[in-house]
């Protein structure tokens, strides 16, 4: 019986193509086969539940992309364990939230992050009592790896010590799989609660609007695991029988080196490493002919980079989509790239969409309103938080927060962020959260954090200050207010720069007009 258990899946393809090559780590130099990928997820799953992992209690994964990571997500979801997704540029403080929020009873983390989690089990605070070391080494596969921490236990050791057989699917369909978080407009991240056949949805939605996953794939992960951007399609290949080629981080030169030798046919970025891509390509050293399709996230992208990737035979897929949409949203197709510049495209195939005005009714083509999406693949709800689920899935809709228009052919144009999201990096950073921070600050009486082009990144945060009476003149300066942030933000949510005004502009309500002031202060940032 099929159980629509995402670790099931993984199974599956491990017995219908064993010997094909599943996953290559480009940092390490691994190369697994599906049915070695699927031997190690069944042993860490068994691993798992020797710690004590039931279904329903939470797994957090504190990971770079690795072949670590997907053993550990495949196996906890065999045994019906939720996954965690951690981001790991947030700082301790942050990392300590998501932890207490989710009541994660174990936490896997890479040697990198040994000493912020080694912070965070000082602190006492959370229900951790697993605490799994994953040790770097080019051979996960030998024997058990030397140099983690007394208090934890070495991943590699507890995997390889436990049987290879299946331990049994534990969990699907409406069963929790993993916990995304995202923050919201009071700055508190919230774990969006993505189920198993929500995922099946996703990944039979992406299949309906793409070929870019079959057999003959080879995908380059270099978005962040963690992310919804790179989650997803990490289980859309694994579902198509493609080959995941991961790298631990964003390096353009890198990127086509990788291209050039593993062949690779696809993968997902951002407008920003799009442009970097581009900005270092070389037709000398550098081979793209392999490349069907690169796929493009956060952001719409301008027609000159459309037109470079087309120039090369680089076929362009925009997509729109939330954690909250379990992924999906809308798809722009390399055919209308141009034509309809700007757009995000009409919805997935699985997917729906409309645009509607204060009192729920449809607005008319090129009229804005808000963007709802509905499918099987809307997250649950969120963790733990019933009130800002009952506000966001309305009759089955969600509530994206975006100002969008739908034309009278069906593609959908976002036009601006109702929550003042900022998007930089393909990273969502979101203003209230920055706001709570600078203004805990002492010399601070205001302050309305706005997005700021920025070549690099797209968008940067932008502080706009208003200081207090007894700071009036020169004594708070710009350095205080970004000292003030190191550390109790991650670095890529710090702002980039500091601006002081008299007071903040804002309308009847009191709410802050940052329109205004991103007219106000147009510059690109120093970066």
């Amino acid at each position: 019986m099929f159980t629509s258990n995402m670790g099931d899946v993984l199974a599956r393809r491990a017995a219908r193509n064993p010997a094909k090559e599943a996953v290559v780590d480009t940092t390490t130099g691994e190369r697994v086969t599906y049915r070695q990928l699927d031997d190690r997820a069944n042993q860490t799953g068994h691993a798992l539940d020797a710690l004590g992992v039931k279904p329903g209690d939470r797994v957090a994964l504190l990971l770079s992309n690795s072949i670590e990571f997907m053993e550990c997500f495949y196996g906890s979801a065999k045994i019906g364990g939720i996954v965690v997704l951690l981001n790991w540029r947030l700082v301790a403080d942050e990392l300590e939230y998501l932890l207490v929020n989710s009541g994660a009873t174990t936490l896997v983390f890479g040697d990198n992050f040994a000493p912020v989690v080694s912070e965070l089990r000082t602190r006492g605070t959370t229900a951790v009592n697993n605490w799994v070391h994953v040790v770097t080494s080019s051979a996960s596969t030998g024997s058990a790896a030397s140099g983690a921490p007394d208090w934890s236990v070495d991943f590699h050791s507890l995997r390889n010590a436990a049987a290879i057989s299946s331990p049994g699917i534990r969990a699907g369909g409406d069963d929790v799989l993993c916990l995304c978080y995202s923050s919201g407009t009071t700055g508190l991240p919230k774990g969006a609660m993505l189920t198993h056949e929500g995922q099946m949805w996703a990944i039979f939605s992406n299949l309906g609007s793409s070929e870019d996953f079959n057999l003959a794939g080879r995908y380059l992960m270099v978005m962040p695991m963690f992310h919804l951007g790179g989650l997803l399609p990490m289980e859309v290949a694994i579902f198509g029988g493609a080959t995941v080629v991961i790298m631990k981080a964003f390096d353009p030169n890198g990127v086509w080196e990788v291209v050039g030798r593993e062949r690779i046919t696809s993968g997902l970025v951002v407008p920003a490493m799009l442009s970097a891509l581009l900005n270092v390509y070389d037709a000398a050293k550098h081979d793209h002919t392999s490349i069907k399709n690169l796929w493009c996230a956060a952001a719409p992208l301008p027609v000159t980079l459309i037109e470079q990737c087309m120039a090369k035979g680089i076929g362009l897929l925009q997509t729109y989509g939330l954690t909250e949409s379990g992924g999906p949203g809308s798809i722009l197709g390399h055919e209308d790239a141009v034509r309809k510049v700007g757009s995000s495209g009409k919805s997935y195939m699985l997917t729906e969409v409309r645009v509607v005005r204060a009192d729920g009714t449809d607005c008319d083509p090129e009229e804005a309103g808000e963007l709802l999406v509905r499918s099987r693949h809307v997250m649950k709800g969120y963790w733990d938080n019933p009130e800002a689920t009952a506000s966001t899935i309305v009759d089955g809709w969600l509530h994206t927060g975006d100002v969008a228009t739908m034309d009278t052919e069906s593609f959908v144009t976002i036009q601006d962020r109702m929550k003042d999201m900022i998007i930089s990096g393909g990273e969502n950073i979101y203003p209230a959260e920055l706001e709570n921070v600078i203004l805990s600050h002492p010399g601070v009486r205001e302050v309305a954090v706005v997005a700021q082009p920025s070549a690099r990144w797209g968008e940067s945060p932008l502080a706009v200050v208003v200081r207090t009476a007894d700071d009036a003149g020169t004594a708070l300066r710009p350095e205080d207010v970004l000292a003030w942030c190191d550390g109790k933000l991650a670095r890529f949510k710090q702002p980039k720069s500091v601006e002081f005004v008299d007071e903040v502009p804002r309308n009847a309500s009191g709410k802050a007009l940052k329109r205004l002031l991103r007219e106000r202060f147009p510059a690109s940032a120093q970066e």
